[in-house]
This record gives C-alpha cells, structure tokens and sequence, in this order.
C-alpha cells in the first residue's frame, strides 16, 4: 500500500536550487521583463525630450545673425518685424511691437520628437506623453491585477510584454500627435509586465530565497536604465531610440512555451494536475529526486469557486487587512513620489542630461546589493523606517544647502536617491508578503495604483522650483519622514512563507504564524 505524504509547497521548492537549470532558466526569463518593463515606464524622457528652436527668419537664415541666437532662448513662439531689413539682421533691428505667431522654426537638433510631430510652441503636448503614461499606468494597474489573479501571472506577462512591443513599434512610425498618445495610453493601461512578473518570482521561491529575488530584480532595473541611457546617447534619433528599446519585447511571444506559472496560484485555483506537472520538471532540471504520483493535495479553501469581487470583499472586512492596506497606500505614495520626483529632477541638473539620468540610476546599483544584505540582516521594518527617515534627512538637507556647494548638493541629491531605492524596492517586497494569494497580485496593484497618484504628480515639482529651489526636496523629505513612522506600526514578514487566506494573512508578525493552504 503507498502512503502519500502531506507536503506544503515550501518544503517542496526549498529543495531547488537557484544555481540549477530550471531556477537560472526561470529567473532569467523574469529579469528579462523586469528589464524591458523598466524601459517603457520612462522612456519619455529622452523620446519627447525638449529641444531647442527658433522662429524661422528666411532674410536672416543664411546670415551670421544675432537674431537667430536670440530667438533661441527668447521669444521663441514670435517672429518680429524687421526695423530696416536693408540692414544687418541685428537685435537692435528688430521691432519688438511688431510681432505675429510663428508657423516655421529651425531647430538646433534635425528630426526630433518636437520637429516631427508638431509640438513647436506647444510644450504641454510634449510633456502630456509623460502624464497620460502615469494615469494609464495607475489605472492599468486596476485591470492586469485582478486578471493575473483570475487568469495566472503567465498569461498576463505574455499578454502585456506582446500589447507593450506593439504599440512602442507603433509610436516609432507614426506620424501623428494624437496617435502618438492613444498608443501610449493603450501601452500603459495593458502593457505592464512588472507587477505580474514580480508576484510570479515571490510565490516560486521560499521564504529565504525572496530577498535574492527582490535584489536581482532591482539591480536589473537599475541596469536597465544605465543602458537606455546609453542607448538613448548611441541612438539620439527618437524613433530609432524606440525601435531599439522596444523590439527586444517580441520575444515575449516566446513565454508561451518557455514560462511556467506559479505552482501556489495554481494550487490554490485547484489546479493541481498541473502543478504537479511543473514540480515534476523543475525536480528533473534541478536533479532532484521527486515522487509527485505519491504526494497528495490538501487546501481546504474555497477560492476556485468564488469570484474576485466576493474574494476583494473577504480581505477588506478584515480590519487588520484594511489598516494594512492604507498604510500600503501611504508607503506606495512616498515611495513613487520620491522616485520618479528625484529621477525627474535629474535630467534637469546641470551637465550632459544623458550622463546625468545614467548617474542617478547607478545608484540604485549599490543600492539593490545593499537593500539584499540588510533584508537578511535587518528583515523587514527596520530596513523600511531606517531607508524613509534617511530619505527625509538627506532630502530635507540638500534643500539648505548654499549656492556654490554643487557637489555637496549632489551628494546628498545622490544618497537619498540611494536610500529612496532601498525604500521602495522594500515596500514592493513587503505588500507581497501582507494578503492572501488569491487577492495578492490584487491587493499589491491596488496599492501600486493608488501609489501612482504620485508620478502624475511628481512632473511637476520642477515648478516649484520659482517659489524655492529647495522646495521639491523639502516635500520628499517630509513625506518620507511621516511614513517611516507610519511602517512602526505594521507587522515584521520575513520569518513566515506567504499567507494563502485572510486568516493566515491576520497572523503574520504573530508568535503563530499563518498556517501554509498550499499542501501536497
């Protein structure tokens, strides 16, 4: 007679090393779209970059004329009369009172984003690409959440790596504005891979190997954005640029027979058959011996025959889970804001902009090596309020720095940016690790979205810049100062595996521990 064992997944996937087959083949394929996915969410930087340009001066256009210098920084959106055009095409011989509406420009880089598409006076419309990219972003995250918890992680990674290419290719040929920003918006409502891609790597690894994950990841990113940088400098021309960056992402089409799904999504959807199938070869490739016939399945859970909404509605009566979830919400917010308001800020310091944003993504390098020594040294919270309330140091500092100080301004600028990234790489982890599995991918979108209120707002820091230089760096600092304490409050994760229902999600942090559904 064969006895069959009750084994919970973690025990099972604590037998598989990183270092074999099908972990290097598994992980590789998600770096890959962490990789890609970091090139969509900013490439609007150097696409729609601004330029310089001038009204077009027929009488003055093949002369060594100061008009020409002049309209390039001033006035730019008028062309003025002549006083005397017998004369020197001077600034003194311009009539000032005398100005109408530009219809042509000369422009000082041929072919760009500006020239070719129309936006010459109109630099709302350059920077609305970057604005309608967050909003999409924010809302889309409302509709690939729940369907990577309704459909699988791997269909909506194949879905949005697919959705994402084709409509980056399509920006890169297009002639027009408007067309340019519909297919924007469609990238950033369905193009995500990110979110799905992440929670995938979470429920395939234990509880141990999350940090490795979680560094590898974050360090891809950073990598990510050095190299479009460089590509952005080796490319300049904006359609070749994307093209370039966007290409790669047809390779999606090959997750279908390359990808596996989560084994805990699976099991917990009662799909068991197939669970045992990817164990099965993950023990082979990772020679491993494994009897899957003999193991038998035990979750007594009844979320294969619930729907999303009834399931949404279970995790919010938890009062524990609600509170949570608010301050998720808060930490998202901080940590976007600090983000993207800091990234931003970058192209706009003095110097080559390309060297500039490469240097700021570089220190998210060290950060993402650091973030996984002190996750295992340090877990969860400490990391958390230590990286916010450092954040808000460094940021509150740099604001007071005296002019004439560049490079002490730059180095605190640089070591926030550097805690900034430790912060928010930790809060992506830690919202993982609060809900229940079949709400998970879910709830961390929810947050995630709500969190994205922060980029529409952070383009615009640069503004407040008129009223005091130090002013954006004040309120990165200030928010990160509020939040560090808000995370006092929350639970410690890292010692227990992922909950799979509200009730084990309730006692993570506690002396008990959530009991795993997830059994073979």
């Amino acid at each position: 007679m064969v006895v069959k064992e009750n084994i919970d997944l973690e025990h099972v996937l604590s037998k598989f090393s990183l270092t074999r087959m099908f972990y290097v083949k598994f992980l590789s394929l998600l770096l890959f779209s962490g990789v890609t996915n970091s090139f969509y969410n900013v490439n609007y930087v150097f696409a729609a970059a601004d330029v310089r340009y001038r009204c077009k001066y027929p009488e003055c256009d093949n002369k060594n004329s100061e008009v020409l210098n002049f309209t390039f920084d001033n006035r730019k959106c008028t062309k003025y009369a002549l006083l005397n055009e017998a004369e020197y095409c001077s600034v003194e011989n311009i009539d000032l009172s005398r100005g109408t509406s530009c219809k042509e420009w000369v422009y000082e880089e041929k072919g760009s984003f500006v020239e070719e598409l129309g936006t010459a006076c109109e630099d709302w419309k350059r920077t609305l690409v970057g604005t309608v990219h967050s909003f999409g972003y924010m809302i889309g995250l409302l509709i690939v959440g729940p369907l990577a918890d309704k459909l699988g992680r791997k269909k909506l990674i194949v879905f949005s790596g697919i959705t994402a290419a084709t409509m980056g290719l399509g920006r890169s040929i297009t002639s027009s504005y408007w067309v340019y920003v519909v297919l924007e918006l469609i990238e950033a409502l369905f193009g995500d891979t990110y979110s799905a891609t992440f929670m995938l790597g979470v429920e395939m690894v234990t509880k141990e190997n999350r940090v490795i994950f979680i560094t590898l990841m974050t360090a891809s990113t950073a990598l990510a954005g050095i190299v479009m940088a460089l590509i952005a400098w080796a490319l300049p021309y904006w359609r070749h640029f994307l093209r370039a960056i966007y290409g790669p992402s047809l390779f999606f089409i090959m997750y279908i027979f390359l990808l596996d799904e989560s084994v805990r999504w699976l099991l917990i959807k009662g799909q068991k058959e197939k669970g045992k199938e990817i164990l099965k070869k993950a023990a082979e490739e990772s020679r491993v011996e494994l009897n899957a016939d003999n193991i038998s399945i035990k979750c007594e859970d009844g979320s294969t025959k619930t729907d999303m909404v009834t399931l949404l509605k279970i995790t919010f009566r938890s009062n524990k889970l609600m509170l949570r979830f608010l301050a998720c919400v808060c930490m998202w917010i901080t940590g976007i804001f600090n983000k993207y308001t800091l990234l931003i800020n970058s192209v706009e310091l003095e110097g080559n902009k390309y060297i500039n944003f490469g240097l700021t993504t570089l220190s998210e390098l060290p950060a993402s090596f650091v973030l996984g020594f002190v996750l295992k040294k340090y877990k969860r919270k400490m990391p958390l309020i230590f990286s916010f309330i450092l954040t808000g140091i460094f940021c509150v500092g740099q604001s007071f720095v005296p002019k004439g100080n560049a490079w002490l301004s730059l180095a605190l600028f640089l070591i926030g940016k550097f805690m900034a990234t430790i912060s928010y790489a930790t809060v992506y982890l830690y919202t993982s690790e609060l809900f229940p599995t079949y709400t998970r991918n879910t709830m961390h979108a929810l947050c995630s979205s709500l969190g994205r209120i922060a980029s529409i707002l952070a383009p615009q820091t640069p503004l407040l810049i008129h009223h005091w230089p130090g002013l954006p760096s004040v309120i990165v600092g200030g928010l990160s100062l509020v939040t560090g304490t808000v995370v006092i409050f929350m639970p410690e994760t890292s010692e227990d595996v992922l909950p799979d229902t509200v009730r084990e999600a309730e006692a993570i942090g506690t002396k008990f521990g959530p009991d795993t559904c997830t059994r073979l």
